[in-house]
């Protein structure tokens, strides 16, 4: 088995990131293998939703292989920094919601990775924090941007600026988690809601994850334009009529993503 696993259930994805004894942390064959997994994926349109995930029972990720780094010239650490960026990147972009499904340490990198994702389910003995500041540098890899934008700018500055962990508890008083389930629930959570999203017209929720991304920032009225754009379109669809009638006939619509 190698250090990512795949499985596909009925629409949806679920990648387990396979490193359990460094923590599931990034090293570059990890990194190569989600790069590549993440890219495939996203041009998939049977993919309706995806979990991220980490394997064993003591952290969805840790963060960057510390030990692989160490042996590293400063431009071949700044390429690892730019490709766990680059990762998060597509998680942001990828064209179906992406929910992080979390136990345990969710670490730097590995925090990154998860307020990249559209949603987090963490379990009730989840630790998250981004401490780079301790080592001597800063996230590198979207979490300056990304975090403020879910818990706001005085809780991101907070935890940017202090290191500091912080609980399962306190993620979800601050907006970042959105479930805090028992761990041995956290998995299950996690695909649960992937099919309940992935049970929703595909063409509506690819629109409406564009529609989010390509919004935010802009003023109120470029905005309505960029809902506009995305949104018309699905009036004249095969899935929205399909949609209309099965809820005038009281059942549970078939969607064919035309």
């Amino acid at each position: 088995m190698g250090v990512l696993t795949l499985d596909e259930r009925n629409g949806v994805a679920i990648l387990t990131l396979n490193r359990p004894e460094a923590r599931n942390a990034l090293n570059s064959e990890l990194i190569d293998a989600l790069t590549a997994a993440l890219s495939r994926l996203a041009t998939d349109p049977a993919i309706r939703s995806l979990v991220l995930a980490g394997a064993g029972d003591k952290a969805f990720c840790a963060g960057a292989d510390l030990k692989e780094r160490l042996q590293l010239t400063p431009d071949q650490r700044t390429d690892h920094t730019r490709r766990i960026n680059a990762i998060s990147d597509a998680l942001a972009e990828f064209p179906t919601p992406v929910i992080a499904a979390i136990h345990g340490f969710c670490l730097a990198g590995g925090a990154e990775l998860a307020v990249a994702c559209d949603l987090r389910v963490m379990a009730d003995d989840s630790v998250y924090g981004l401490p780079e500041v301790k080592i001597g540098v800063f996230p590198g890899a979207g979490a300056t941007v990304r975090l403020p934008e879910i818990v706001g700018a005085g809780h991101a500055r907070d935890l940017l600026f202090t290191g500091r962990r912080i609980t399962a508890q306190e993620a979800a008083s601050m907006g970042l988690a959105n479930r805090v389930v028992p761990a041995h629930e956290v998995l299950s959570t996690a695909i649960a809601l992937a099919n309940e999203i992935a049970s929703g017209g595909p063409l509506a929720i690819r629109a409406l994850k564009a529609t989010l991304n390509q919004s935010a920032g802009l003023t109120p009225a470029d905005a309505a334009r960029v809902v506009s754009r995305l949104r018309v379109p699905l009036d004249d669809t095969d899935d929205y009529t399909e949609g209309m009638r099965a809820f005038a006939e009281r059942r549970s619509p078939q969607f064919t993503g035309r």
